[in-house]
């Protein structure tokens, strides 16, 4: 790969002379065959991050109309973007399917072959070109633009030679192909972590002898006892729950000072470092019952999912949890506090936090319910056993997730210098 240094003024900004611009409407028309017959077709959706997928396998159920007879029939190679949901990325090129039909709130079009069909994906998908479907919008500013071939049509596009286009679509495929192997080991990685917790949480490690209990068969050696029992017993504040909602105001949050711990920074098992507010030391200190410290547990009172865990990274020397905080500090003698976290993120733990929680559109449990929930407590050098093995996965897991990512931004820094021609390729001919 080469940097460009000779470029023409256009009127969508600068790019190599050897580029052109060119409207969609030049290169592609819009397709309206219905399903006029019923045809047995698999009914199609079109979505922002998956492209186009099977209705029924995406959704999980049937979302579609029993008749089919008005749908649009899509076959491969052709596009399909939600007509009032294009400015936010929907649009899809058809590759999994040889055909199928789709709603009539999806446009269908195809383009000939003076353009490489999947470097118009990119390009159309590409931030760059996504910002700029709102202008083409039509409608009224109560109702959501609609955009319409005729007026997707008039988008200038601008596009380099075709074994450019090709060259340009192996580098960020491959890098796409990667991606997705990588997602794939995620997703493995993940159900067994789910599989291992289930059974080290339940079962233990090596033992023969069982017995029934309230939350289920655990070793004979285990305990079973109450959320409650595990707190710091000799610890004033060990098992509290956040300040009403009335006790600290969106108005004395501050720029910097103590950090707040919200909801979004709870996540299942791990601390979310991105959202941040504060307030200050000295509403911090009136609200001293709410405070919680590194290697501290937080539960989150409300879904999704309730009753969730992560501990408090050592990033500062305290913070004060929102209405919606569960502090725990467990009794170390006994308790491995990681331990403690997988078992309240355990299925069995979770479960009886929804059968325990109120509310109809969002689950929400309160700190004496949550005290009385049960857990299976192996001896202390079990749970550090268990933890062992479950940190060692979840490490792993981490890794993949960490690499996953930085795959997404080689992908998104590719495709802002390769689709722009800041940078251009060299193509077998050269």
């Amino acid at each position: 790969m080469v940097s460009s240094n000779s470029y023409n003024n256009t009127e969508i900004g600068p790019i190599p002379k050897e580029w052109e611009v060119k409207k969609i409407g030049d290169f592609a028309k819009e397709v309206k065959v219905k399903n006029k017959e019923a045809e047995n077709y698999t009914v199609l959706s079109v979505t922002k991050y998956d492209g186009i997928v099977s209705s029924l396998e995406y959704f999980k159920k049937q979302v579609y109309s029993k008749d089919t007879t008005t749908y649009k029939v899509i076959k491969k190679d052709q596009f399909a973007y939600a007509t009032i949901h294009l400015d936010e990325g929907s649009i899809g090129l058809l590759e999994d399917f040889d055909s199928g039909v789709i709603s009539p709130m999806y446009t269908v079009f195809e383009t000939n072959n003076t353009i490489d069909k999947n470097f118009l994906f990119l390009l159309m998908k590409s931030d760059l070109y996504v910002r700029r479907y709102s202008s083409l919008g039509q409608g009224s500013i109560n109702r959501r633009m609609s955009i319409p071939f005729k007026a997707l049509a008039t988008l200038p596009i601008h596009f380099p030679p075709l074994n450019e286009q090709s060259k340009i679509v192996e580098i960020i495929s491959s890098v796409k192909e990667t991606i997705k192997k990588t997602e794939a080991i995620i997703k493995q990685t993940e159900k067994v972590k789910k599989g291992l917790m289930q059974q080290l949480l339940t079962k233990g490690i090596g033992h023969t002898e069982f017995k029934q209990t309230e939350i289920g068969e655990i070793p004979e050696e285990w305990e079973v006892k109450h959320l409650g029992e595990i707190a710091a017993q000799n610890e004033k504040y060990s098992f509290v729950g956040g300040p009403f909602g009335s006790d600290l105001k969106s108005e004395e949050y501050t720029e910097n000072g103590v950090r707040i711990i919200q909801l979004q920074n709870i996540k299942d098992g791990s601390f979310s470092n991105d959202y941040k507010i504060y307030t200050s030391e000295e509403k911090a200190d009136e609200l001293l019952k709410c405070n919680i410290y590194p290697g501290d547990i937080i539960i989150a009172k409300m879904a999704e999912p309730v009753a969730r865990a992560c501990i408090i990274p050592n990033i500062a020397e305290r913070f004060v949890m929102a209405s919606d905080g569960i502090r725990l500090s467990v009794d170390k003698q006994l308790f491995s506090t990681k331990f403690i976290m997988y078992a309240i993120n355990s299925p069995y733990f979770r479960q009886q936090a929804i059968d325990h929680s109120t509310g109809t559109t969002r689950l929400r449990i309160g700190l004496k319910t949550l005290r009385n929930l049960k857990v299976a407590i192996p001896p202390l050098q079990e749970q550090k056993e268990i933890e062992s093995v479950l940190s060692t996965i979840e490490g792993k897991l981490k890794n993949e997730e960490m690499r996953n990512q930085n795959l997404i931004e080689i992908k998104k820094g590719l495709m802002q210098v390769l689709l722009t021609g800041k940078v251009r390729v060299k193509v077998d001919d050269e």
